[in-house]
């Protein structure tokens, strides 16, 4: 039985692995690595992130994102924006470097059992755990508004589906939403060749300002530093005290949550956008049909207008929603047994652990307690240290706990750093 199962080897699951590997856990990693950078964002994506806020975490600090460019003669400055596909790379790097070998093997079940948990892989293996990490990134909480949900994916689509637009080169699509997955989406496909247009309930875009220099009189950086999530005490308190966002009373957390950081493009795709995209804004769609062109949507405007609109496809770049009901691969008993936010996301503790003793959450599933870091690579860092202080916590306080080692012991027997396929 394995001291820690990580669900997930995204940002979160790599890193939360890297600190398990050096405190001395027997673990087992599963998932496939950066699976949605690398097959759910099509090329020519860049991370909005600054590189210095990209990083996955190990506990030494050594395998960072600069550090990896600089190895490769590729740029990663600030206010320069990087390719997604080095960032994929990057993971996949840091995979070799960090981590235990990954079995990239996916998890289809997990259940509760008596001194821990059960797994089943979709190949039939059964893996048994003492704690298990789920950080299984967004792709399980994908949102498409109601409207559209009785079409099919021949017509309408998430944006989080496509690793390749080229599908859409000639036709008409209509992008809906307004923050920077739906901006690059129809930047990308209007650059191909097609016939793109932006359908969002905002009256206007919003667009991220050019970042201010790194090197600024102390003065500037006082009113308003620079941090992972943006410039501003705001933000800095957001991406720096994630500890402290918990104690924030919980309708304020989760208001927080909702609102902060909303939806807006990136400086630099602000030009491929405005102009070469038609932009129907102020919008918002109210049902939708197949129609022989391929999508009839109706829609109503701010001032109640109404209006219609034919479009061969829809790319719904409507974000995600965490809720404990979408996590599909607990069995139903385990899923009824966590403990909800009114927002309806799992509820968890200062150690990231849920209501179930020894299953931990990471990533967006815990935004409505730690914040809005949580939904970026930004918050990989303080996730990892703090679950793993919290497993070893676990453990300690269960059958067997005296046996955890100390930090630093050498990786279980036989496994060596690296992915599963390389192995």
């Amino acid at each position: 039985m394995y001291d820690l199962l990580v669900v997930g080897a995204g940002p979160y699951g790599l890193s939360i692995a890297s600190h398990a590997a050096a405190a001395g856990l027997d673990l087992r990693v599963l998932g496939r690595p950066m699976a949605s950078w690398r097959d759910h964002m099509p090329r020519g994506m860049f991370l909005k992130s600054e590189p210095w806020a990209s990083s996955l975490s190990d506990p030494e600090g050594r395998r960072r994102l600069e550090t990896y460019c600089a190895g490769r003669g590729v740029p990663a400055r600030h206010g320069e924006p990087v390719p997604v596909e080095v960032f994929a790379s990057y993971g996949l790097w840091f995979a070799r470097h960090c981590v235990p070998g990954v079995d990239e093997r996916m998890v289809v079940r997990l259940r509760a059992r008596p001194g821990g948990f059960e797994t089943l892989t979709g190949d039939g293996e059964v893996l048994r755990a003492r704690t298990v990490a789920l950080a299984v990134g967004v792709m399980p909480f994908v949102e498409v508004p109601s409207a559209l949900s009785g079409l099919g994916p021949e017509l309408v689509s998430h944006s989080s589906h496509h690793g390749d637009l080229s599908r859409f080169r000639g036709r008409d699509v209509t992008v809906i939403g307004g923050g920077q997955a739906a901006l690059e989406t129809a930047a990308l496909l209007a650059e191909q060749g097609t016939r793109t247009r932006v359908l969002a309930r905002a009256p206007e875009l919003a667009w991220n300002d050019v970042p201010p220099a790194w090197e600024r009189p102390w003065w500037r950086s006082a009113r308003a530093p620079h941090s992972g999530l943006g410039c501003g005490w705001r933000n800095w308190f957001y991406a720096e005290r994630p500890g402290l966002f918990r104690r924030l009373p919980e309708p304020t957390r989760v208001r927080i949550t909702a609102d902060a950081l909303g939806p807006a493009g990136a400086w630099w795709v602000r030009d491929r956008v405005e102009g070469p995209v038609e932009l129907m804004l102020g919008h918002e769609v109210t049902s939708a049909r197949a129609s022989a062109a391929g999508v009839r949507l109706d829609t109503v405007g701010r001032d109640g207008t109404t209006a219609r609109l034919e479009t061969g496809h829809v790319i719904a770049a409507t974000g995600f929603r965490a809720r404990r009901e979408r996590l599909g691969l607990l069995d139903d008993e385990l899923r009824a047994g966590l403990a909800a936010l009114p927002d309806g996301s799992p509820a968890v503790g200062r150690d990231f652990e849920s209501s179930v003793p020894g299953l931990f959450m990471a990533g967006l599933v815990t935004a409505s307690v730690f914040g809005p870091a949580m939904r970026f690579v930004q918050g990989a860092g303080f996730t990892a240290e703090t679950l793993v202080r919290g497993v070893r916590r676990r453990l300690g306080a269960g059958p067997g706990g005296g046996r955890i080692p100390a930090p630093g012991r050498a990786l279980r027997q036989g496994s060596a750093p690296g992915l599963g396929a390389e192995r």
